[in-house]
């Protein structure tokens, strides 16, 4: 529910900016300093022109498991950073409502009795023998004309800490997704790698059970029937490994669904589709989609105006510093009365003197701040890039790996059936045969963990691109 309240927000918060964008600063000055340039951001061997992407796709497209969509909808309604980084946005929402009211007056009611004694008279006569009311009533007002666009700037930092703080939400979001994706692959794999091992065992207590038959027959000593069932332990002692993986990877899901430790369902990992290729779009498209590229633009943006108003800071305030209108008089009895309204109005202009220094090292600071910002934006471009490359490629020597390792499995199921019928006809040892069993298990264990990672990085690129967010 959460959720869906913060794509709701999100929309009106950018056309909100969008129009402050348009309207600029009354310094005339224009937004500048980030380096966008995306031209080579990604490390490929061909030109990118196809602006398609699988970052475009909401979660509920992207993947097709619906036992893993079901687990995604739960963490999102569930997860407590999620529901932290909502507050964080509440936060800055009333932030951005504290700098829109500093641009208008502010109104106060109020009332005040005054009861005076005094003495008059020569040498002391009547003392404190007089005695003087005073009843006021009515509305007062102050208000600093914002001619410079001080207020004005502090507004639209407010303004970019509000959208900054979105992001985070919304980098919040695609990390879930994307790590609850990934603790799902990896419980299919682990169940998968299980099975395998289950299955192997089985095989390897027939094969002890025959080496011990052909033991008694004369046909095999004792060192084969030993070395037949240390390789059973070993395979045996996998198992509680395995095991407690599954168990430490169920719980570390339950704490990104905001569930107490407990049993996660899923599916299989040969229901589970690892697509040839996958489309990326180009690079500029980073700056729309990526929460942590946008974050940093942004913290920009903020520094931008946290600069004009430092800088508007040196020049003179113009103030309505007390305005009232109400009445005043010694009594209640007739204190409404026409004759008794009053008003007054002071208004100033403030020139910073001995405060100047401070002024100008605070514009010194904020200068040197945007300059960071600026900084950090770009070293945040380029990680996105690196990560986009990185991905990309590992994906692809991935998925180079599935025709030699399938030739590898099916020469391997060839040389254990070779080898035990070489055994039983007496023209090779059992280590030989326990060689090609283990070789075997290893090659079929590493085959999962080759899907497991093409799947990682199907979950990875999508992150990565900016993907999840929706």
């Amino acid at each position: 529910m959460q959720n869906k309240i913060y794509k709701y927000m999100v929309l009106p918060g950018f056309l909100v900016w969008v129009s402050l964008a348009h309207t600029g600063c009354k310094s005339g000055k224009n937004l500048g300093g980030l380096n966008t340039d995306t031209s080579g951001l990604y490390r490929t061997e061909e030109d990118i022109t196809d602006t398609t992407s699988i970052a475009n796709l909401s979660w509920s497209e992207y993947f097709s498991d619906d036992q893993l969509k079901s687990l995604i909808e739960e963490g999102l309604a569930n997860n407590l950073d999620m529901k932290v980084a909502m507050e964080r946005i509440n936060q800055s929402q009333s932030g951005l409502k504290m700098a829109k009211a500093a641009l208008y007056p502010t109104l106060n009611a109020g009332g005040q009795m005054e009861y005076t004694r005094f003495s008059a008279g020569d040498r002391g006569k009547d003392v404190l023998g007089y005695e003087a009311n005073n009843i006021t009533l009515g509305l007062s007002t102050s208000w600093e004309i914002d001619v410079w666009g001080k207020l004005n700037s502090r507004k639209k930092a407010q303004l970019a800490a509000y959208l900054n703080s979105q992001e985070y939400a919304v980098m919040v979001q695609t990390n879930l997704v994307a790590g609850i994706a990934n603790y799902y692959y990896t419980l299919t794999a682990l169940d998968e790698q299980l099975r395998i091992t289950e299955e192997t065992i089985k095989l390897l207590s027939e094969n002890a059970v025959a080496m011990q038959a052909l033991k008694e027959a004369g046909m095999q000593n004792g060192a084969a029937v030993e070395q037949s069932n240390a390789l059973l332990y070993s395979t045996q002692l996998s198992v509680p490994e395995l095991k407690s993986q599954i168990r430490e990877v169920e719980n570390a899901m339950c704490v990104l669904l905001g569930r107490k430790p407990r049993e996660v369902q899923r599916n299989t990992i040969g229901m589970q589709q690892v697509p040839d290729e996958m489309q990326y779009g180009v690079p500029s498209q980073l700056l729309a989609r990526r929460p942590d590229v946008k974050q940093a633009e942004l913290s920009f943006r903020m520094a931008y105006e946290l600069t004009n108003a430092a800088q508007a800071s040196l020049y003179p305030s113009f103030t309505i510093s007390s305005g009232s209108l109400g009445y005043s008089n010694s009594t209640f009895s007739d204190l409404f009365s026409p004759e008794n309204i009053a008003a007054n109005i002071i208004g100033g202009i403030t020139q910073p003197i001995f405060n100047n220094r401070q002024l100008r090292s605070n514009l010194e600071i904020a200068k040197s701040q945007q300059r960071e910002a600026a900084l950090t934006f770009e070293n945040t471009l380029l990680t996105a890039g690196q990560e986009v490359s990185d991905v990309l490629f590992g994906f692809k020597a991935s998925l180079a790996k599935n025709e030699l390792r399938g030739k590898q499995i099916a020469s391997l199921t060839t040389a254990v059936d070779f080898t035990n019928d070489l055994l039983m006809a007496g023209e090779a040892n059992y280590l030989e045969v326990l060689t090609a069993q283990r070789s075997l298990l290893t090659a079929q264990l590493n085959r999962i963990s080759d899907k497991l990672e093409q799947l990682n990085y199907c979950v990875s690129l999508y992150k990565a691109l900016g993907g999840g967010s929706k």
